[in-house]
Order: structure tokens, then sequence, then C-alpha cells
């Protein structure tokens, strides 16, 4: 396995694996992505092996400019109201953490797409990635590196701990911008849904596309998914995690002693809701604390979130208690994260 900086010629020598059918892990704005040729069922197979996925689970195709979109999604098995919503979402949305479920192209194997006759593409807001994916192939199938089911990478670091040999090269590009996954929408049917919240905050993808389909109307979320990120289970450290309200958590400092005696840590979002944890304690020795966003900035909380998570699982504590984020804007994304975490426990 080799481990480089971002350079030009790291770029080069990465693309020349991903040519060969090699696999690649490389940053994005989101997380770092695992990446091999789009187009190649052997790489995509690798990816796969890497991670320990299941089959059943989709792949995101990542390419690097909006004229290369009709190389892996058939835009003519689009309406035109699915149309014109798409031009809106790409003008305004690409490049960026948005993932957009559309019909495939058959020069895309069904290996990328769990055997659907769609095809999850994201055209990603990070310089390196663009360059990486021009090299190569002009497509890239790239889940995030890590084993299935466990904390998305945020830093090459990452990467290198939880998969090491198993991917060819590593391209350091320090840590991600945004720090959680993209947003993921199906826009192909009479109303868009998002079928995994993210980055891109539902707010804006509405103000673009009007109404969109209620949450509970996306297909898919149990044994056969129909876009990444939608199984009940998902991005959890291997430390037991739970997930609550302020208001729960200060309630559960004082029923129950792992969390007011120092075997748990507790995540909160901001710095006013850890002092007001703190000011209705009584007694007991200090629980490991760690904040998201001393100021409740959502953006600086969501780029924080995996890096936290993975800090504390090294750290030995027994379990991990978290406070949900307000719900609006990338709120959303971070609760997505914290409750998936959490089913798994």
């Amino acid at each position: 396995m080799e481990f480089l900086a971002i350079s030009d010629a790291a770029l080069v020598r990465a693309a020349a694996i991903l040519c060969r059918g090699g696999l690649a892990a490389f940053p994005t704005e989101t997380v770092y992505g695992l990446g091999g040729d789009a187009f190649n069922a052997g790489a995509l197979a690798k990816i796969f092996a890497a991670k320990g996925r299941p089959r059943f689970d989709p792949l995101i195709v990542h390419i690097a400019s909006i004229a290369a979109l009709e190389k892996v999604a058939d835009l003519s098995l689009l309406d035109g109201a699915a149309r014109k919503k798409l031009n809106l979402l790409v003008e305004r949305l690409w490049p960026g953490p948005l993932t957009l479920i559309l019909p495939k192209q058959k020069a895309v194997p069904d290996l990328a797409t769990s055997g659907l006759p769609t095809v999850a593409v994201r055209f990603p807001d990070h310089a390196a990635a663009q360059k990486l994916i021009t090299l190569s192939t002009g497509a890239l199938a790239a889940p995030s590196a890590n084993p299935f089911g466990y904390l998305s990478p945020t830093r090459a670091e990452h990467v290198r701990d939880q998969l090491g040999d198993k991917v060819d090269i590593i391209l350091d590009g320090g840590p991600s911008k945004l720090g959680v996954e993209s947003t993921v929408l199906d826009i192909c049917g009479p109303l868009p849904r998002i079928l995994r919240p993210g980055a891109a905050p539902k707010e804006a993808i509405e103000a673009l596309t009007g109404p969109l389909a209620r949450p509970e109307a996306a297909a898919g979320t149990a044994a056969a998914p129909v876009s990444p990120g939608q199984l009940k289970s998902h991005y959890a450290p291997r430390t037991p995690l739970s997930a609550y309200s302020l208001e729960e958590l200060r309630s559960l400092s004082r029923e129950n002693a792992d969390a007011g005696k120092g075997r748990a840590a507790l995540l909160f979002f901001d710095g006013p809701s850890r002092d007001a944890w703190l000011a209705g304690r009584k007694g007991g020795e200090a629980a490991a604390l760690r904040v998201l966003s001393e100021k409740g900035d959502v953006l600086e909380a969501a780029a924080r979130l995996f890096e936290t998570l993975h800090e504390l699982d090294r750290s030995g504590f027994s379990r991990i208690l978290a406070q949900f984020a307000p719900e609006a804007g990338l709120g959303a994304a971070i609760n997505d994260r914290l409750r998936r975490a959490a089913f798994a426990c």
C-alpha cells in the first residue's frame, strides 16, 4: 500500500493504478472515498471485498464534469418534469455534496448498481478528486473508504488504519471539509425524494425542485436498499452509542451511573448544552466530555462528527452518549448518522 500526499505526481500514479483495475482512496469534500473504475466489474468486486460490503448495497459513481453525466446515466428515460428538475439541480448544486439517482447506462456494470436499473451519480466539489477522475477513466465508483457499517473516514489516516493493504494507494488531502456524506436524491418518480440525508440540505433542494416526497415514502430501507446509506444500522463506532435530546441526557446523568462516573463519554452538539448538563449534575466524578461546536455552528459540527467519534472509539470508554443536533439543515444529516450508529447497538 502506498500512502502519498496530494501532488500532481501522486494523482498520476493513482490514476494509473485505477486504470489497471486497482483501488485508490482519495479525499472529497464530504468523506474519503474508496475508488475503482466504474466500468470495470473486477475493480468493483475489489471494492466490495475490501469493505466487506454486501453486494445488494449499490455504489455511488463519481464524475468530474457535467458533460460526463450521460456516460453513466441514460437521461433519455427521464420525462420532461424530471429533466427540468435535473437541470436546475445540476446547475445550482453541482459540483457538491448531492448524489442523484438516475436511469443507468448499459455500460455501467450491474455490480455497481446492485442490479437496479438506476445509478447513483455525484460530481464532487474537490479539485484533487476531480483531477483524479479525469486522469483515470472519467467515472469512479467510490463508497466511503471504511469497513462496511463502520465510521466514515474524514482523514487519510482513518483509511490507513481501517483498510491498510486492502487499498493499493491512499492519497492524503488533509481533513474533509464537510465531514458527512452526500445527500442522495431520487428524481425519477412523480416527486423527488431524499433517500439519505446528507451535506446538501433538504431546504436547498426543495427550493429548486418544489415539494419532496415524504420521508416514509422512500423505499428500500431494509434488506434491499435502492441507494447507498439506507440501511438502518450504519456509520457506527465499535463502542456502543446512544443518542438523546439534551433533556434526556440530563435525566440519564441522574439515573445512570455510567453517565456520571466517567465510564461513558458524552458528546454534545454545542457548548451551552454541555454547560447546562454540567449545571444539572449532582456530585460524582466528571465524565469525558466532547463538543462538536462550541458556538453551535452546524457546519463545524458536521465536519467534526466522524473525527470525534473516531477519537472516542479509540479511547476505551464503555459507551458513547451523544446529543442530537437541531434537525434543520445539516443537523438532519448529523442526526441521521447518530440514529443509524445507535441502531447498531
